[in-house]
């Protein structure tokens, strides 16, 4: 399983790169998760990391390690480090990110087999938190509206993702059916059946359901507008 690190460090150089790159005025722009701004989003991402940190604890130890203590407490942390100088974030991240990585990596066999339960009331192993991970830099790299868009995520990354947030539905009651196709890539999911089919490009369908985008570049097998993506965390 560590070889999923391999994009996961890719995708952490680039979030990287792009918070290196603003000042600390530009951290305090907005994003395409408001209120938050920038430097919400960045101490998110961070905070994030940590917070799988102490669930791949609970793997390896099997003592109950809540990912956060609650969600108070998880809000508070954010707006904690919201206005941080850009320098202080760009460390936050590469250090949260380093403790992730060695986590991971340190994982004994056993301890992949283990569940824990997310925030969300999910059971996800391990190999899930990694994904996990890989779907928290991408998305909220975009978040940044720093000029990294849903169409720079790789596109087997964006698969990875999508296939994610698919899977997560349908362990959900009460989603609705529905149908997506990409344009561009083979990438097809079904959630019941009857429902509509939105097709667009896999990076448009990827912004379309973490609800950053209105669907308005998609298409949909039903007459009237695209619909609100299903909730999706």
């Amino acid at each position: 399983m560590t070889e999923a690190l391999v994009p996961i460090t890719a995708s952490t150089d680039r979030f990287v790169q792009t918070v290196k790159a603003l000042n600390d005025t530009e951290v305090g722009g907005t994003t395409l998760v408001p209120p938050w701004t920038r430097g919400h989003v960045i101490t998110h991402v961070a905070r994030a990391a940590d917070s799988l940190c102490r669930l791949l604890t609970w793997a390896r130890t099997g003592v109950e390690t809540p990912q956060y203590a609650s969600m108070d407490t998880r809000a508070a942390e954010i707006e904690a480090g919201a206005r941080r100088p850009a320098h202080e974030l760009v460390a936050d991240v590469v250090a949260s990110a380093e403790c992730f990585d060695e986590a991971v990596r340190s994982l004994p066999d056993a301890a992949w087999n283990c569940e824990v339960r997310m925030r969300t009331g999910e059971l996800r192993t391990p190999g899930a938190l990694v994904l996990a991970r890989l779907r928290e830099l991408e998305i909220h790299h975009a978040d940044l509206a720093a000029g990294y868009g849903f169409a720079d995520v790789p596109p087997k990354a964006a698969r990875w993702i999508i296939d994610d947030l698919v899977d997560a539905q349908r362990r959900r009651e009460g989603v609705p059916p529905l149908r997506i196709e990409a344009t561009d890539t083979d990438l097809t999911h079904e959630l019941g059946t009857g429902g509509p089919t939105i097709r667009g490009t896999q990076a448009d369908l990827l912004g379309w359901l973490t609800g950053r985008t209105v669907g308005a570049t998609l298409s949909t097998s039903q007459p009237g507008p695209v619909p609100t993506a299903p909730y999706w965390i």
